[in-house]
């Protein structure tokens, strides 16, 4: 699978589309697959996982990466629709703009997954991803069992994703009734343009300048915000000294959970929700009915129906446990 995942990653640096078929035939389901960007390590390994497991249930594969580009997404869209895709699935560039992909996927008849990012205020059929209100209170709680009382930092996802205001839900119901004691104090909180370590970074300083050796705690969103959160506490030689937290359990996370610079991860295993997503499609492809969408969220038009996984903690003490992909499946299909 590693192979694969480096294959594919080299296909898109020289800006090949990644698919298995651009043509529908009679015998088999295509399912339309649209990533944001793979600027985040997991989008590539995502994308091949959720390739292979549609190719075993017996499927095609049309992807299109939008480079971060809302319109550019739109576009593609328009592109998949009008090749008469059965099934869209799509990581949103954008959660709004996104809606207007639903509209004319639902005009034309073609139900549409909203994978890991929930796509608002439309006609959504299906939200697959995990429990992102319970990673932010992963996160938080990790920070309170460690910290106790003291100064906390909130650094978010963009406000363009919607699971950065999950995360931040859950973040704040952990933080809130020590905030009410008075043993943590929230002295920055603060929504990054995007999910990247330059604004990890300039956000850091930013708040350390604000708040010079005041800082206890950085409670980051995932771990590419983590990283520059790291880079800007290495230049003040705080790195080590401040909790900070992360999510996706990326290499360069682990790494630095090892070296005792990041304090914890929030593992999400991705293979489970490529795994999950691709099977809902295959099935409602199928015109057959998911048995495993068992709750709902509002994304402000309707109750959607949703497959949320469950997420777990990473940190220095089990950080070098191997974790069995098909075992956790088998529990959540329980």
């Amino acid at each position: 699978m590693k192979i694969k995942v480096v294959a594919l990653v080299v296909m898109v640096s020289f800006g090949f589309y990644v698919f298995q078929s651009c043509q529908k035939d009679n015998k088999k389901i295509v399912v339309g697959l649209l990533m944001d960007d793979f600027t985040t390590e997991r989008w590539a390994k995502d994308t091949a996982f959720f390739i292979n497991k549609v190719k075993d249930l017996g499927g095609n594969v049309i992807c299109r990466i939008a480079n971060g580009s809302p319109l550019k997404q739109l576009d593609q869209a328009k592109e998949l629709i009008g090749k008469k895709v059965d099934v869209l699935v799509i990581v949103p560039a954008d959660l709004n703009l996104a809606g207007q992909i639903v509209e004319a996927a639902g005009a034309a008849q073609i139900k549409v997954i909203s994978y890991d990012r929930l796509i608002l205020n439309s006609n959504l059929d299906y939200y697959v991803s995990f429990d992102n209100v319970k990673v932010g209170e992963l996160q938080a709680d990790y920070v309170l069992n460690r910290l106790g009382k003291g100064n906390v930092a909130l650094i978010g996802g963009p406000s363009s994703d919607y699971n950065s205001f999950f995360l931040r839900l859950g973040q704040i119901g952990i933080l809130q009734p020590f905030v009410e004691k008075g043993d943590i104090k929230i002295i920055y909180d603060k929504h990054a343009s995007s999910w990247s370590d330059t604004s990890g970074y300039q956000m850091a300083l930013s708040c350390l300048k604000a708040y010079p050796n005041q800082v206890d705690a950085f409670i980051t969103s995932n771990d590419l915000l983590a990283k520059g959160v790291i880079k800007a506490l290495e230049e003040k030689s705080l790195a080590g000294k401040v909790l900070v937290t992360g999510q996706d359990g990326d290499s360069l996370a682990r790494q630095n959970i090892i070296m005792g610079k990041q304090s914890m991860t929030v593992y999400k295993p991705i293979e489970a929700l490529a795994f999950a997503a691709a099977e809902a499609a295959m099935t409602i492809a199928g015109n057959r009915e998911i048995k495993n969408a068992n709750t709902t969220i509002n994304n402000g038009t309707k109750l959607v129906h949703s497959i949320l996984l469950a997420p777990m903690v990473v940190n220095k003490g089990n950080i070098e446990m191997q974790i069995n992909t098909d075992n956790y499946m088998k529990t959540q299909s329980k």
